[in-house]
């Protein structure tokens, strides 16, 4: 499987280039938070295995963050957008797309 999913939080191994990394994101009425992170083989076996989803996002958050967006009515400048880690992000968004894929033709 290439993906793991959580309430707020989403996992992708890509098998290509053996790189794990996930997403955790936010929505209400008062904004929307996003934070993507690259994750170690570790991270994403123990990723589901809690009985409570806060704990994975704990696990998730113990990784490097790559790239970070924050829109809610309390911030003062308005959205604030944040790459830690340019590379990682790109491949991040390529893993995303390529899995997506194959799993939208899965499931047709």
């Amino acid at each position: 499987m290439n993906k793991k999913k959580g309430n707020n939080w989403t996992a992708y191994h890509d098998k290509d280039t053996n790189r794990y990394f996930a997403e955790i994101i936010y929505t209400s009425r008062e904004g929307r938070e996003q934070y993507n992170y690259e994750i170690t083989q570790e991270i994403y076996d123990r990723l589901g295995s809690f009985d409570d989803d806060i704990e994975n996002e704990r696990l998730i958050r113990t990784a490097k963050m790559t790239y970070s967006f924050e829109n809610t009515m309390y911030g003062t400048l308005g959205p604030e957008r944040t790459v830690w880690d340019e590379e990682a992000n790109e491949a991040m968004k390529d893993s995303v797309k390529k899995i997506d894929n194959k799993i939208g033709k899965k499931g047709k």
